[in-house]
């Protein structure tokens, strides 16, 4: 009776191990597969992008359809808009730029064609130049036209960071709040990353940059979904194999077994 009990155990204790390789088997796959699955959503969106990016500039975004302006089909869109900058009511957000540490120039331009307002990251400035007057570029007066990229508010502030309208510190581009510090109404939900100003015919090459300096915006999707993927297909493959050695083992046991039972037996 003991030592059937103990087969029993035994038994009950290899169909257990059968069914958690089997779930970790069909887990490590379904999770292998789902990161291919999000591979090629990552590729289309990449492609989609370059697509946006590359386009002729065509018309922002109006007020009537801005409930409609969403990442999937606009983020990155290739636009122009034209308007009237208030320069009185720009914002800076701080940045990090290949140009080293400083500010975003986040600049209200009030649109010609229907009097709402899109917020206008004109580029970037070093510390040094934060202050209007300590700027390299001229200021663009009166009615101006601007190409750029759209991109959407970032209303959850920067890695770590949250913004602080009070004291005037900002460390992403929230639309809706810089709006709101600045007073301002009828604001679009995005903003546009202004191209680079092209530099005058015949004019001599500058040293350091025209502050702001546009055109520094960064399009980046990490893609490691096929490293992911053959991680998890490597862990199913790696169940199967110790599930074919757990299995080898025991037949060599069992049969190791077979002529010590004939011999007892025997002596029985």
């Amino acid at each position: 009776m003991a030592e059937q009990a103990v087969r029993q155990r035994s038994t009950a204790a290899r169909v257990a191990l059968a069914v958690c390789a089997a779930l970790a088997f069909a887990g490590f796959v379904a999770l292998g597969t789902w990161q291919v699955e999000r591979r090629a959503w990552k590729l289309d969106l990449i492609a989609r992008v370059e697509q946006r990016v590359h386009a002729p500039a065509s018309a922002a975004p109006g007020r009537t359809e801005w409930p409609t302006v969403n990442a999937a089909n606009d983020e990155y869109r290739h636009v122009r808009l034209a308007g009237t900058f208030l320069h009185d009511k720009e914002t800076l957000v701080q940045a990090s730029t290949k140009l080293g540490a400083g500010f975003w120039v986040l600049t209200p331009l009030r649109s010609s064609a229907d009097g709402s307002i899109v917020l206008v990251n004109r580029g970037f400035v070093p510390p040094e130049a934060q202050k209007r007057a300590a700027r390299t570029a001229t200021e663009p007066k009166g009615e101006t036209t601007v190409d750029g990229l759209l991109r959407l508010t970032e209303p959850k502030g920067g890695f770590l960071r949250k913004n602080d309208p009070t004291g005037d510190r900002w460390f992403s581009r929230d639309v809706q709040a810089i709006a709101a510090a600045r007073g301002l109404a009828d604001v679009a939900p995005y903003f546009v990353d202004a191209e680079a100003v092209p530099a005058k015919s015949g004019a001599p090459a500058a040293d350091t940059p025209a502050w702001p300096a546009g055109g520094l915006t960064v399009i980046s999707f990490p893609n490691s979904h096929l490293v992911y993927a053959l991680t998890w297909y490597g862990l199913a493959l790696m169940v199967l194999i110790a599930a074919w050695f757990v299995r080898r083992s025991e037949n060599a046991a069992h049969a190791d077994a077979r002529p010590a039972d004939q011999d007892a037996r025997r002596d029985g």
